[in-house]
C-alpha cells in the first residue's frame, strides 16, 4: 500500500484545499457517509448561534475526493489541517482505507465526527436547513457552505437528493 500521505475529502476540503496538492483523484470510502451533523460554532456559527457543517458519520459509503501532498510537507500540511479542523475536538483524525479512482487502495487522512461530542447532532431536515439558514461565523454563513460543497460535489457527479433539500429549504 502507498505510504505517502493522502487526504480524504468529502466537503469543504474539496473546494477549499488550503495547500497545493501533488494530485488529486475522485475517491471512495466505506465505512462512514457524508453528514450534516457538526454544530459548527467557529467558522460557520457562534456558541450563541450555531451553524451547521458536515462531518464523516458511520455506515454507509462517501465518494469524495483525495489529495496527495507533496513529499516534504507531510507535517506542515497535517499541523494546518489539524489547526482548521480540530480547534474544538469534534472529529477524530483517522487514516481509512481509500479506493482511489485510478483503482490504487491507499491510507487516507479523515476526518469522522465524534457521535460523543457536544457539537455532534442529528437533526431533521427541517431542523438542518433552519441552522444553515442562521449560521455565520468568521469563515462566513453556514448556506454558502453547504452551496459550495454541493457545487463542486455536482462538478463531480455525486448527488444527494436530502443536501439539496436542505439547502432549499434554507435558502
Amino acid at each position: 500500500m502507498d505510504q505517502r500521505l493522502w487526504v480524504f475529502a468529502y466537503a469543504s476540503l474539496m473546494w477549499e484545499i488550503g495547500f497545493d496538492p501533488e494530485e488529486t483523484q475522485s475517491a471512495w470510502i466505506s465505512g462512514y457517509h457524508r453528514a450534516l451533523c457538526i454544530l459548527s460554532i467557529r467558522y460557520r456559527g457562534t456558541p450563541e448561534k450555531p451553524g451547521l457543517v458536515m462531518g464523516l458519520d458511520r455506515g454507509g459509503s462517501c465518494r469524495g475526493l483525495a489529495h496527495l501532498v507533496r513529499k516534504g510537507e507531510e507535517a506542515r500540511v497535517r499541523a494546518l489541517l489539524d489547526e482548521r479542523e480540530l480547534p474544538t475536538g469534534v472529529y477524530h483524525p483517522l487514516k481509512l482505507k481509500t479506493r482511489l479512482q485510478d483503482g490504487r487502495t491507499v491510507p487516507a487522512l479523515a476526518y469522522v465526527a465524534k457521535r460523543d461530542h457536544e457539537q455532534y447532532c442529528r437533526l431533521s431536515e427541517t431542523e438542518a436547513a433552519r441552522l444553515i439558514a442562521e449560521g455565520l461565523g468568521g469563515k462566513g454563513r453556514s448556506y454558502d457552505y453547504l452551496e459550495c460543497t454541493l457545487k463542486r460535489m455536482d462538478e463531480l457527479g455525486i448527488h444527494d437528493a436530502r443536501l439539496k433539500r436542505i439547502l432549499v429549504l434554507a435558502g
